[in-house]
């Protein structure tokens, strides 16, 4: 079925607003209008002082954030470049699966998903020891403030990111939660005695479940300006659904009689774990953003403005694996068309994020 939908989906679906066949002609300008109207209004993050560039790049989505040396002008988002629809390109391709944030993202988000997983599953028998005696009605409805805490959570950890623009620090923000939850699930005996406590734990457990991975999708699609390439990246942390196959390997059922104690300290290892990954991420995008205001520091206001046009500032643009493969294949005469195919994608200039005018939002 889902195979189908996605067959349907991808036929029916509209690419953008001007397309929208459900809407009719001054709903579809209307709507391609405040797409526009949203990238002009946010362009004017480009008079910010160049000290709080890096400070303040998470307020602004990928369009509108400007130079790493604001002084100069940006140009005026055009209606074909907001809203136009290009697909997917070979490049978007080839620097997708390169990229290094997204598999750095995609590793982050499966350990820090692990408790999604696992409570949705297991939560039922992790409460059922903490109940008198068997009581099947019982235990469902204790699972739901869990959710409940969670959903009010989530609310309020998304409501201040999309107002602030800052994506990293929340998450980090509901790691913590998780963390301190688990920590007291693990520290309290699972005896009928404590189990008022052990279900409070449990509640700020869940409470911190849900933040990070809508804060990671929120993070690729803020820092990804390619629509095809944000799409592919979007695709590959899909694969954070891994979680529920490890969440499935962890909470096995001979773990019940201790009320699964050794499963909460692998996940509690495996959230700390996610929580170091999203602060490295959280350095290694301040450090990137200084590297690139360094570097633009020594162009001229030509060679900037060559790099923002088309990504062919005086910088050379790197592919030493696809030029590898690509000796290696035709050195062995194999496949031409895949020659080809990764010619194609590394020509040109730099695009999107890899720009070195594009500012990573945190």
């Amino acid at each position: 079925m889902t195979i189908i939908v996605a067959v349907v989906g991808y036929m029916w679906l509209p690419h953008n607003a001007e397309t929208a066949w459900f809407l009719t002609p001054e709903e579809r300008e209307y709507a391609s209008s405040r797409v526009i109207q949203d990238r002009m209004v946010q362009s004017e993050s480009a008079t910010l002082p160049t000290t709080e560039v890096e400070e303040e790049a998470g307020d602004y989505d990928e369009e509108s954030r400007g130079l790493l040396n604001p002084a100069r002008p940006r140009s005026i988002p055009t209606a074909q470049n907001v809203t136009g629809d290009r697909g997917i390109t070979p490049h978007d391709i080839v620097s997708g699966f390169l990229s290094v944030n997204v598999w750095h993202i995609l590793a982050c988000n499966i350990l820090s998903a692990i408790p999604v997983y696992a409570f949705q599953v297991f939560l039922p028998l992790v409460l059922a020891p903490l109940t008198e005696a068997p009581n099947p009605a019982l235990v469902n409805l204790l699972t739901a403030p869990p959710y409940v805490f969670g959903a009010v959570t989530l609310y309020m950890f998304a409501s201040y990111s999309d107002k602030r623009r800052k994506r990293i620090m929340p998450t980090l923000g509901g790691l913590a939660i998780m963390v301190l939850g688990l920590c007291v699930v693990v520290a309290l005996p699972t005896t009928k005695t404590w189990a008022i406590p052990r279900y409070i734990a449990l509640n700020v457990l869940l409470s911190g479940t849900f933040i990070a991975s809508p804060l990671t999708v929120a993070w690729i699609s803020g820092n990804t300006p390619s629509p095809g390439k944000r799409a592919l990246l979007l695709g590959i942390n899909g694969w954070g659904n891994l979680a529920g196959v490890i969440s499935a390997m962890i909470f096995r059922p001979k773990y019940a009689k201790s009320g699964y104690l050794v499963p909460f300290w692998w996940t509690l290892g495996c959230v700390s774990l996610a929580a170091l990954g999203y602060v490295l991420l959280w350095r290694n995008l301040r450090a990137e953003n200084a590297k690139r205001r360094d570097i633009l520091s020594k162009w001229d206001d030509e060679e900037i403005e060559r790099e923002k046009a088309d990504g062919r500032g005086p910088l050379e643009q790197n592919y030493r694996i696809v030029n590898a493969v690509i000796s290696v294949l035709r050195k062995g005469g194999m496949f031409p068309r895949a020659v080809e195919w990764l010619e194609d994608a590394i020509q040109g200039g730099r695009e999107g994020e890899e720009k070195i005018t594009f500012v990573y939002g945190l």
